[in-house]
């Protein structure tokens, strides 16, 4: 199928929203005019696709779409819980990828000189591994304890707050601390990924993870809100991007495979290969539903060890009375079971997707009952990323938002248009406002320079002008740090 013309086939439902009428099926795109106008028809074919498998009753994109395999990200598909099916294509292959967010005591002011933004730079380099093949510092974890269990599974000294249970936000801040899930399954995953995954555990890995320094700007229209989660104008704060390391990984390959073998005798398929996708009542979908809870319990404590590395550096360089507490951590590659009022009972793929949930809604964690939750969306390498909260008519796209700032360059193609001192000038090198990075070569991250990405601020106008989530804070970047390859 050739959709050219993108355009031509769109009902506009409003100012940043398109329904657009595919041959497979109905798709819903949530951006405006221009980046609309801007997506690769690619998108379109990868949608039609998707709207083969059987039973679909939703599909939405988010404003910061593009290409993946198998699937887009920035997708939402839902399915019935009776009838319905799971993709690990929709899923993507770093199960349970998710942002979290701490907020110190600091105010950005602790850290205006330069020199001590590279200090505690090459502090965190040192508690937090950051060599791709390096161990994590926490061999005395038992992995089967956090693959079963999630945060439960950690020993109390790696939970900073748990001898001040009234002023925890450890195991209470998370969309989900635990995925229960049958553990048989456990019994057949082979000894080398037990091996590789709990070498990476409490690692960052490499790509578009990151650990980033922030300064916090309240959106004045919802500083109640910001405050009542803790936030000050100028506070520092840390932000996390990872995932299932090596554990997410077997599991997605081993279960495609899998998955892939059994379309072939149930006769299911469509013109990607690479998209796989069975019924959830069939056993291969069933295995890798479980296994998949076992990865989203890894990618939860993933980034909590991450941030209790961080965690270590501030009290090196501020004093042990400087604070890192959790704001908030989410996933946006997964799928689950959720209820829905117009749709009853529902399994809602997201990839490359952020649930953002309003004030009132059941499936708030309880301290943001009232409020909902933080969600935590990130731009890219030295431009700003955002703190939101769902909005009621968010609904209409099952709560899902963006996940960032969405790729328009491939990483060679950004390796071949971006220079060096291009991407220096966007981390303002040489400048006060410096945002101090941890690789010595700039040469050796420019893939994830900005000029790689969507304007972020234009993917928030849509999101807001959608009427899908509000801005809370928008977080400007002091220091990043990224892995090495």
């Amino acid at each position: 199928m050739n959709i050219q013309h993108t355009t031509d086939s769109s009902l506009h439902k409003g100012p940043y929203s398109h329904l657009m009428k595919l041959p497979a099926g109905d798709l819903t795109v949530y951006a405006s005019q221009q980046l609309f106008s801007s997506l690769d028809y690619k998108v379109f074919e990868m949608a039609n696709n998707n709207l083969q498998i059987p039973g679909i009753r939703y599909m939405g994109y988010t404003p910061d779409v593009h290409v993946g395999v198998g699937t887009c990200i920035g997708t939402t598909a839902v399915w019935g819980i009776e009838d319905g099916y799971v993709s690990p294509s929709i899923v993507g292959s770093d199960i349970g990828c998710g942002m979290r967010v701490h907020l110190t005591n600091l105010h950005k002011d602790a850290l205006k000189e330069t020199k001590l933004r590279r200090k505690l730079v090459k502090t965190i380099d040192k508690y937090l591994p950051m060599e791709a093949h390096q161990r994590g510092h926490y061999s005395d974890i038992r992995l089967e304890h956090i693959v079963r269990k999630g945060l439960h599974g950690l020993p109390n000294k790696y939970i900073p707050d748990s001898y001040t249970p009234k002023k925890s936000t450890s195991l209470t801040h998370v969309e989900h601390s635990k995925f229960s899930f049958d553990e048989e399954v456990l019994n057949l995953v082979e000894d080398r990924t037990w091996h590789r995954a709990h070498r990476q555990l409490g690692t960052l890995g490499g790509g578009n993870h990151f650990v980033e320094i922030q300064a916090i700007e309240i959106a004045e229209e919802n500083r109640e809100t910001a405050e009542a989660w803790g936030m000050f104008n100028g506070q520092v704060a840390v932000m996390i991007h990872s995932g299932s390391r090596a554990w997410g990984g077997a599991v997605s390959q081993a279960s495609s495979s899998a998955i892939a073998k059994a379309m072939s005798r149930l006769g299911l398929g469509t013109s990607d290969p690479r998209l796989v996708f069975a019924p959830l009542d069939h056993p291969e979908a069933a295995h890798y539903v479980d296994m998949m809870y076992s990865a989203l319990n890894y990618a939860v404590v993933n980034r909590h060890l991450i941030a209790y590395s961080v965690r270590e550096a501030f009290r090196d360089v501020f004093g042990t009375k400087c604070e890192l507490r959790t704001l908030y951590d989410l996933m946006h590659n997964y799928a689950w079971e959720e209820s829905h009022p117009d749709h009853g009972s529902v399994f809602v793929h997201r990839k490359g997707a952020t649930r953002a949930l309003p004030a009132g809604h059941p499936d708030n964690p309880r301290p943001y009952q009232a409020t909902g939750h933080p969600a935590l969306i990130p731009g890219s390498m030295g431009t700003a990323s955002y703190i939101m909260v769902g909005l009621p008519g968010g609904q209409d796209n099952f709560h899902s938002i963006c996940h960032g700032a969405g790729r328009i360059r491939s990483r060679s193609a950004t390796k071949r248009l971006v220079s060096v001192d291009d991407f220096a000038g966007a981390l303002g090198v040489g400048t006060d406002d410096e945002i101090v990075v941890n690789q010595a070569s700039l040469e050796s991250i420019i893939d994830e320079s900005p000029q790689a990405y969507k304007n972020v601020d234009d993917i928030i106008e849509s999101v807001t002008g959608a009427g899908l989530a509000a801005v809370v804070a928008k977080c400007k970047p002091l220091a990043a740090l990224k892995g090495a390859k």
